[in-house]
């Protein structure tokens, strides 16, 4: 793999598996392309909740709107430049404000070979 400039409309971005909710995620780098990561969007509509839990490590950069995420113990809000890290095995509910929200993630190992595994 060489290096690459990645951009939202580089991706297509389909509904969260497993998710009824106006949430969409795509993937620009994964395991097809032999790294050990992959990376993606995600897009919420506004007032949406993804309900999960997280089966790999999971970097989430904040790139428009706003975002809550809550597990049994906390909530933190993030905005445009913020990182919200959920560490694999976390229960979590991803809750998008009122002006929906745009994503940039990273996991680590590949997140859709976990989801496999279950």
């Amino acid at each position: 793999m060489t290096i690459r400039k990645i951009a939202i409309t580089d991706v297509a971005l389909e509904r969260s598996p497993g998710q009824d909710g106006d949430v969409f995620a795509g993937n620009a780098v994964d395991q097809r392309h032999g790294g050990p990561i992959t990376i993606g969007y995600g897009r919420y509509a506004p007032n949406q909740d993804l309900v999960e839990t997280i089966a790999v490590d999971d970097v989430m950069v904040v790139l428009q709107g706003r975002l809550s995420v809550s597990t049994e113990a906390e909530t933190v809000t993030a905005g445009p430049s913020e990182i919200v890290y959920m560490p694999k095995g976390e229960s979590v509910t991803i809750h998008s404000h009122e002006e929906g929200a745009i994503t940039a993630f990273v996991t680590y190992p590949h997140w859709q070979e976990a989801e496999a595994e279950h």
